[in-house]
């Protein structure tokens, strides 16, 4: 059975990436890429199903603890046992031309007896390796039809039972290497490269990236830790930023709400724009702008919602039934169906994101402007359309209230960004627009029994995206019906003190019911009560929030309350990057409450022009969903 969500660890090389859990077994592995097929698909199933083990081989329990090296992507587990202690560092480093895991055992501590096991499955589990050794080296070489690993160690490795195995033992002071690369079955084999130099050289480049970032204050480390994990679940080759490196992790534990997440959403990656510039971070910021700029390329009725990692626009989905699902969770689903789903919402980040990036430095060409018009007067003849929302249901279209907040957030958007860089459009007939949809939302969205805005036009159900109509500057956040709406989902929409999306119980979204609270949405709750100055309250959620972190820093989609699990896939883009907004919005928070009192601050940056732009006041504020 695989481990708890929470017990897994990152790491990745801006290509793809890999869970290893806390007793050192790598359960995920897809290579090439984000969206390739797994090698290592135990998470999913058994390790039968593919795994890399190495720990240490010992009846008694292992006390394990483990880390980060510093403010990078090298994982570090200490293993103590009665007979003495080791660490194994994983890694993968970037920029080689080929994808290459690297686990190295450190002796510390007395002689201490090890294992591995080695199980490769490609094709999610699916297809067996054909295994030989290497010539003239120590190590072993798998391939089936286009996939070819390479495993190298200087320890004596064991065929048995479709299984690559190895005993060896690590005293004090001794390093025991392990290097596994990938390479298409119809290349040579990726050469043998010094797995310390390796190990230097990933730790430089995450040392270097790591210190270019901006961030100070009173929740420096966990926003810093968030930010190096939305890094790795971006795509370098294109720049597109996945929303999770994992398919079919459940969101609620046996469940069936299981979707594979290792695609670029719009509104995931256009808010971690926000988040990575925020934090000093433009190349990355600009990569993405790039990315944008080509996939939004094209006929604007054409537009999607999700893209694959280089922009394609295919992704079928369909079901594997050979593995069994996370602790017996199915389906398995790979690629996704929603693609062709209509969500109004991503016009708005889209617009918002685009203006941001002018606000922060990031000068687009005309091609951009006219993109973006030309979206905008697609937009024009299709907003007053019922779509699938921001949640994706699959219980049929209905007139979504956050839907059409954003729709009036992306005429909004394109007004600012007109006004500001002297930029030509029909201002007249978006001005028109903004104004008609703003008045039809207030009038139809607002439920006076329930004194709240709701999920949609007509309906009496709640729904935790319009937490963001104040932090887009749709209303101000000390407006009665703000007031009223936030008061509405704590008392009923929260869940041992986390905000839920909505009542899955009370509204059919063509699932069956039940899942966990909604990590971002609880995000979004404590950004209103900061605004409406529960300051105290909001701190106070926030830290909560940060308690569900795991030991190394990650976040899943969701948490149940009730069996104080994390669930959903796996790291999630959406949490990380509400984590970061905001943290860096409650120090600002923070410090104007110090400017208006005298007091000192736990802050201590200062809000730029992009901050500025940022802010619900300004009228050009962004979500900060992921």
């Amino acid at each position: 059975m695989p481990a708890p969500i929470e017990d897994y660890a990152l790491i990745g090389d801006g290509h793809t990436a890999a869970l290893i859990s806390r007793e050192g077994s790598v359960d995920w592995l897809c290579w090439p890429r984000f969206d390739s097929g797994a090698c290592f698909a135990a998470l999913l199933g058994t390790p039968d199903n593919g795994r890399w083990l190495i720990c240490p081989d010992t009846d008694a329990p292992a006390k394990i603890t483990r880390r980060y090296r510093g403010e990078t992507l090298i994982l570090e587990t200490d293993f103590e046992t009665p007979e003495g202690a080791v660490t194994l560092v994983d890694f993968m480093p970037p920029g080689n031309g080929w994808s290459e895991m690297v686990r190295i055992v450190v002796g510390k501590r007395g002689t201490v007896r090890m294992k591995m096991e080695l199980v490769l499955r490609f094709d999610y589990g699916f297809s067996i390796p054909w295994v030989a050794r290497l010539k003239n080296e120590s190590g072993i070489r798998a391939i089936v039809g286009p996939d070819n690993a390479v495993l190298r160690t200087p320890v004596e490795l064991v065929g048995e039972n479709m299984k690559t195995v190895a005993e060896f033992t690590v005293k004090e002071g001794e390093r025991v290497p392990f290097s596994l690369a990938y390479a298409a079955s119809h290349l040579r084999l990726p050469p043998a490269r010094d797995p310390h130099t390796a190990l230097a050289r990933t730790e430089n480049h995450w040392l270097e990236w790591s210190a270019r970032g901006t961030i100070q204050g009173r929740w420096a480390e966990p926003i810093r830790r968030s930010l190096i994990t939305l890094r790795a679940l971006a795509y370098e080759p294109t720049g597109g930023i996945v929303a999770a490196p994992t398919t079919s992790l459940p969101e609620q534990l046996g469940g069936t709400r299981n979707w594979d997440y290792r695609y670029c959403w719009l509104r995931d990656a256009t808010i971690t724009l926000l988040a990575l510039m925020r934090g000093g971070y433009y190349d990355e910021a600009r990569a993405w702008r790039s990315w944008l700029g080509r996939v939004t390329a094209g006929a604007p009725d054409q537009l999607q919602i999700m893209y694959g990692l280089a922009g394609e626009r295919r992704l079928p989905e369909f079901e594997i039934d050979w593995l069994p699902g996370y602790q017996g969770a199915k389906p398995v689903r790979i690629g996704n169906n929603a693609v062709g789903q209509l969500q109004l919402d991503v016009y708005g980040e889209v617009m918002n994101a685009l203006h941001l990036a002018r606000v922060g430095g990031l000068q687009a060409d005309d091609t951009a402007w006219n993109v973006q018009c030309a979206l905008l007067g697609h937009l024009t003849t299709i907003w007053q359309q019922p779509d699938e929302g921001i949640w994706e249901t699959r219980g049929g279209r209905q007139h979504f209230t956050f839907s059409k907040v954003m729709a009036w957030v992306a005429f909004d958007r394109a007004l600012a960004s007109a006004e500001m860089f002297k930029l030509e459009g029909p201002l007249d007939e978006w001005r028109a627009t903004r104004a008609q949809i703003h008045a039809e939302v207030c009038e139809k969205a607002w439920n006076p029994s329930r004194n709240a805005f709701v999920q949609a036009y007509g309906s009496d159900q709640l729904d935790a995206s319009v937490l963001l109509m104040p932090l887009v500057s749709f209303l101000p956040p000390h407006d009665p019906r703000i007031k009223g709406t936030v008061e509405a989902i704590e008392r009923d929409l929260m869940h041992d003190g986390f905000v839920m999306r909505y009542r899955t119980t009370e509204y059919d979204d063509g699932l069956p019911p039940g899942e966990g609270t909604f990590l971002a949405c609880s995000f979004w709750m404590v950004d209103n009560l900061a605004l409406q100055g529960r300051l105290d309250e909001a701190i106070a959620m926030y830290e909560r929030l940060l308690g569900l972190c795991n030991d190394v820093g990650l976040l899943a989609e969701e948490y149940d309350p009730a069996e104080k699990r994390l669930v959903g896939n796996f790291p999630q883009a959406f949490s990380h990057v509400s984590l970061v907004n905001t943290g860096l919005n409650l120090m600002k928070h923070e410090q104007a409450m110090a400017r208006a009192t005298g007091q000192p601050s736990h802050n201590g940056t200062h809000q730029s022009e992009l901050e500025a732009a940022a802010s619900p006041d300004s009228g050009t504020a962004t979500s900060p969903v992921a």
